[in-house]
């Protein structure tokens, strides 16, 4: 097999930044069509499109995102070299990129990356999402592993390793009651006025089959998605919540809100996504094998 032609790379790295092949061979100080052909030269030599040509325009392809991970990896271990011989310094840093679902617990993204936080040797990228965009970035090699309440199942075009990490119970939660009676589920909860997970959450699937099991009524005062938002509902308002404990662990710590009851049978699962490649990222395998990960 020829070897790489870094010239090449390096011009793909810029037409990739730049979006626009007129303005790449202006900064490379190269012509327009020497430009293009060495960006066809690179496909060709590694069988795969990198843009689909649109108008004046170029959209990266999914190839080309791999491809440009690459190209800034090598970039950047070039003017590392340049430094070591320069300044005598060799700064190496692993750089580790997580997705996580927008509507994922903050606590728990804070206690699953715990371990990285003191590290000098590491960078850690954090970014957020719908399961779908995060899954997209996550074939494309653009993010190491991906963080989810839901799971998802390996199929023929995408092999998705799906792994439950951890678990935490779910609760009835509000404000502090005046002390008496303990809570008594599920006679209590009869007729009162919630905030509850939306139908896109499989918290509230098996919700509303507790209730259905035994025959509560209740008021859906809020239906929300968000955690974050559960969150602010339930310290600012009068209304109790069905939420993880997780979500509301330093409110319940200040005696800010109470934990009414455990709910049976109904808890939120938290998973670690990723997908079977040849070279798997070195940080992986030691974040989702932890078992004292900390709800």
């Amino acid at each position: 097999m020829p070897h790489l032609n870094y010239h090449h790379l390096n011009y793909f790295r810029v037409v990739a930044r730049v979006g626009n092949l007129t303005r790449a061979a202006e900064q490379l100080h190269i012509s327009q069509s020497a430009l293009s052909t060495q960006i066809k030269q690179l496909e060709d030599q590694l069988g795969q499109a990198l843009f689909d040509r649109q108008g004046r325009g170029l959209k990266i392809t999914e190839a080309g995102k791999i491809a440009l991970t690459y190209a800034e990896n090598i970039h950047a271990n070039g003017d590392e070299l340049l430094s070591v011989f320069k300044d005598g310094v060799r700064q190496v840093k692993q750089v580790i990129r997580i997705g996580a679902v927008a509507t994922l617990s903050r606590n728990f993204q804070e206690s699953f990356v715990e371990p990285l936080l003191n590290r000098e040797d590491v960078t850690l990228v954090l970014q957020s999402g719908s399961l779908t965009d995060l899954l997209t970035r996550l074939a494309a090699h653009t993010l190491d592993l991906v963080l989810s309440n839901r799971q998802v199942h390996a199929d023929t075009i995408t092999p998705w390793r799906c792994r439950r990490i951890a678990y935490q119970p779910v609760s009835l939660v509000g404000k502090p009651r005046v002390r008496g009676q303990p809570f008594q589920f599920p006679a209590d909860m009869q007729g009162m006025s919630l905030i509850v997970p939306s139908y896109e959450s499989e918290i509230r699937a098996a919700f509303d089959l507790l209730c259905e099991q035994h025959q509560l009524k209740i008021n859906a005062f809020a239906e929300v998605d968000d955690m974050a938002m559960v969150r602010v509902l339930a310290r600012s308002s009068d209304v109790p919540a069905i939420v993880p404990t997780i979500v509301v662990r330093d409110e319940l710590k200040a005696g800010v809100l109470e934990e009414y009851c455990r709910l049976p049978n109904l808890r939120e699962n938290f998973f670690a996504i990723h997908v079977k490649r040849q070279y798997q990222h070195p940080l992986v395998k030691g974040l989702i094998n932890r078992d004292d990960i900390t709800l």
